[in-house]
């Protein structure tokens, strides 16, 4: 039978699923209409124009493009060279668009990586990482500390010879804690995070910090801990030689002895995740 933990989630999955399909559909959408000379701005602009007009008025963030060497973070250094720039898309660059909206209380991260025209190296990026989601399900089963498994996803990156990206996030996190929150006709937002959002994160960052848990996960002390029940999104990031790639999507973790119940990606038809099956067919 299923925990207690799953039965009071459950009703509430299929409003994270739809907000986590809704932001990909974005993503995809705008993918395909990226040109040379395309801007990173104009590209988050056009995520962000996307999603308002299907009704979305939250954010957890506002959306994100990295053009280039910039999805690698080459050179990234402080939080402002995040955010959308002038950079131009070129024939054969990567790009990867990440949008976390925020619809009727339910919230979702995403990030969708693509490139324009051929690059056989960002193609390559992108099957190395199923080993990656693959790990991260397993290791978390298995109820291992986060920061143990933080410590065998970036193993695995340096054995496929690719650098850790998520590294250079902010607390080096590869995930946080996602969830329900209030709703507002309009949101506000403060350095592009929405306000409701990072009251829910502040929150849960108070509760854990005095029952021993975080709900960043990160390399650091304060992830040393066994994955804590509730919905996270998840974002492995490879780098190589300034082409980076990653996805985004939410793990659903319970307190079920089930193993198939303790932990679960949230859906398994998105574009990522149909690439690779697709490559096992054709292969």
């Amino acid at each position: 039978m299923a925990s207690r933990v799953i039965d009071e989630r459950a009703p509430e999955l299929p409003g994270f699923r739809d907000v986590q399909r809704l932001a990909y559909a974005c993503a995809a959408a705008v993918a395909a209409r990226l040109r040379p000379g395309v801007t990173e701005r104009e590209a988050a602009g056009m995520q962000r124009e996307w999603l308002r007009e299907r009704g979305v008025r939250d954010w957890f963030h506002l959306p994100f493009a990295w053009f280039g060497d910039r999805t690698a973070f080459t050179g990234f250094k402080v939080p402002l060279q995040f955010f959308p720039t002038n950079r131009q898309l070129e024939p054969g660059m990567p790009f990867i668009l990440d949008v976390a909206p925020v619809y009727k209380g339910f919230t979702a991260g995403i990030g969708y990586s693509g490139w324009l025209g051929l690059n056989p190296l960002h193609d390559k990026l992108l099957a190395d990482l199923e080993v990656h989601r693959e790990l991260i399900l397993r290791e978390i089963r298995e109820r291992r500390p986060l920061r143990e498994i933080y410590e065998d996803v970036e193993r695995l990156m340096i054995r496929q010879g690719c650098a850790n990206r998520h590294r250079a996030y902010p607390f080096g996190v590869i995930a946080h804690k996602v969830g329900r929150v209030a709703e507002r006709r309009w949101s506000s937002q403060v350095f592009g995070f929405g306000t409701q959002s990072l009251k829910g994160l502040l929150s849960d960052a108070v509760h854990g910090h005095r029952d021993g848990w975080s709900p960043l996960w990160s390399p650091h002390r304060f992830s040393g801990h066994p994955p804590r029940p509730g919905l996270w999104a998840v974002e492995p990031h490879l780098g190589f030689r300034g082409t980076g790639a990653k996805f985004e999507e939410i793990l659903v973790v319970t307190d079920s002895r089930d193993p198939e119940q303790s932990a679960f990606w949230l859906d398994d038809d998105l574009p990522h995740v149909r690439r690779w099956a697709e490559e096992r067919v054709a292969a």
